[in-house]
């Protein structure tokens, strides 16, 4: 009577089992989305808008993944049905299909299987349940002398993996920059340590002392001397300093100055921390998300997931090395800044100031570095979805597994990336990343950007309904103070006095700002 309970409809269920069920879905749902929505309401009091956009970004996804869910559910029945012929179905397999008799012979992988569906009973129930339909789909094509394109059960099983992938990957961006941001707030002493003592770049600039800039801590730390073999030397160190000490105050602090003395010469005492954190929250909201490429990568993955070529294995290694060359770039970023200076002077008035520039990054694109990360958090996290949900669907031993030969080197690559990521690659890209041509929308507090964006909106579509009248009387309109006409962008002019008494004007030109 069990066996066949199993298999009851709707029609022959107990209301009170349908309604309680119901009741429990419904129940856990609306928890968790009352959960998420007061993460929000929290976030938003706490004025941490960059966290709540991520927020809402992972909102999408799970919507994304509601409706994936609800598509494939719909279609099963559909795909289910849809007949070919067998030999269609002998090419390109995961695993071997005489492997597969042969192991089921010897028993190989029956205990691990049946080890995980007695941890997790709903497993082994499904499994049991898609069998009973997948007999029935397997005697619809039969009647053709086919045989079904893909299985109620495979359908089941792919269904899992992308929910299974989407959270990893949420989860693995979300403790990395967790553990990024508290390797960061350990530099925040440094920025204490300068805002205690007063320090004004444009009075170092100025002051009578000598700076010899070979003797510079940060120069000595990065400049190897001039020629072929000083730019081998300075790879090879930047590739070894992303693993020890790859932000040191030497670094933060000639870094802060030099970005303070091109972007904000008008406010020296620029909280350099608060900003770079407020980028990096900017710019989490944008790793959070799984983009269309991102799935692209997946299908092709799936797609070349074939017995023996072993994809699941070579595959680890390219986030392994583009998380190598991400960091050996912005060691070296930080490298040619100090060599820019050490080949220019030997001595210098004042404190040593780096030129910040987009040409040191690929592509003249810091935004480039970020994409990459995105890429690789998103294959790590592929990586150790796709290893723990073959473990519990197929067992430690099925033929997806491989060899344990394959499976520890990537159990130890992908360990590797996410503490390396976290304590050096996202620090690194913390800091490195404010050293281009432009600066970031988070130099300004949230207020102003909005009202500087309103105030621009406002001012374009004046200018847009008076046409020619508009731009001729563009630099005499009473607009915010320091406004100024040209249409490329906003300036916010700032007063300061000097030491003399006399009135400067030292601006901040939004147009410069990096919106990304």
């Amino acid at each position: 009577m069990g066996g066949h309970g199993e298999g009851v409809s709707l029609e022959f269920t107990p209301t009170w089992v349908v309604a309680g069920v119901c009741t429990i879905i419904v129940a856990i749902s609306l928890a968790v989305e009352r959960l998420l929505h007061h993460f929000g309401t929290v976030l938003k009091k706490k004025k941490q808008k960059p966290l709540f956009e991520a927020l809402q970004k992972v909102k999408e996804e799970l919507m994304l993944l509601g409706f994936i869910s609800l598509f494939l559910t719909v279609t099963q029945g559909l795909i289910s049905k849809i007949c070919v012929r067998e030999e269609v179905l002998m090419h390109m397999l995961p695993c071997s299909k005489q492997e597969a008799e042969l192991s089921k012979h010897k028993n190989v992988t029956t205990t691990t299987t049946e080890h995980f569906q007695s941890l997790i009973p709903i497993v082994g129930t499904t499994r049991r349940l898609l069998a009973e339909h997948a007999a029935a789909e397997a005697g619809y094509c039969s009647l053709k002398d086919k045989t079904p394109l893909l299985s109620l059960e495979a359908l089941h099983h792919l269904h899992i993996f992308i929910f299974v992938l989407a959270i990893s990957h949420v989860t693995f961006c979300a403790l990395t920059v967790v553990f990024g941001s508290t390797r960061i707030y350990q530099w925040k002493k440094w920025e204490d340590a300068l805002a205690d003592e007063s320090f004004d770049p444009e009075a170092a600039l100025v002051k009578k002392s000598v700076t010899h800039v070979h003797q510079h801590a940060f120069i000595k730390e990065h400049f190897l001397g001039i020629g072929k073999d000083s730019v081998f030397l300075g790879w090879t160190q930047s590739f070894f300093k992303q693993f020890y000490g790859s932000v040191t105050k030497a670094d933060y602090v000639t870094l802060r100055l030099g970005f303070i003395m091109t972007h904000c010469k008008g406010n020296p005492k620029l909280n350099f921390h608060k900003y770079m954190m407020r980028a990096l929250e900017d710019d989490f909201k944008h790793v959070v998300g799984i983009s269309w490429y991102l799935w692209i990568f997946v299908v092709i993955f799936l797609l070349l997931n074939v017995n023996g070529w072993h994809t699941y294995f070579w595959i680890a290694f390219i986030p392994f090395i583009l998380l190598l060359a991400v960091g050996t770039k912005l060691e070296h970023v930080i490298s040619q800044l100090a060599h820019e200076v050490a080949e220019k002077h030997v001595a210098i008035e004042g404190e040593l100031v780096v030129k910040p520039s987009d040409e040191h990054f690929w592509f003249s694109k810091p935004e480039f570095v970020l994409f990459l990360i995105h890429f690789i958090l998103f294959q790590n996290a592929f990586e150790i979805a796709f290893f723990f949900w073959i473990w519990v669907t197929y067992g430690f031993d099925s033929c997806i597994m491989g060899q344990v030969r394959y499976i520890v080197p990537r159990l130890v690559i992908g360990v590797f990336i996410q503490v390396l990521c976290s304590y050096s690659t996202l620090p690194l890209y913390a800091i490195v990343s404010q050293m281009g041509s432009n600066y970031k929308k988070a130099i300004f507090e949230e207020n102003v950007q909005v009202g500087l964006v309103g105030w621009a909106q406002k001012v374009k579509n004046k200018r847009a309904s008076n046409g020619n009248e508009g731009s001729s009387n563009a630099g005499t309109t009473p607009s915010p103070p320091g406004a100024g006409a040209g249409f490329a962008g906003i300036q916010l002019s700032r007063l300061t006095r000097n030491n003399a008494g006399e009135t400067t004007q030292n601006e901040i030109t939004p147009a410069h700002v990096n919106n990304h």
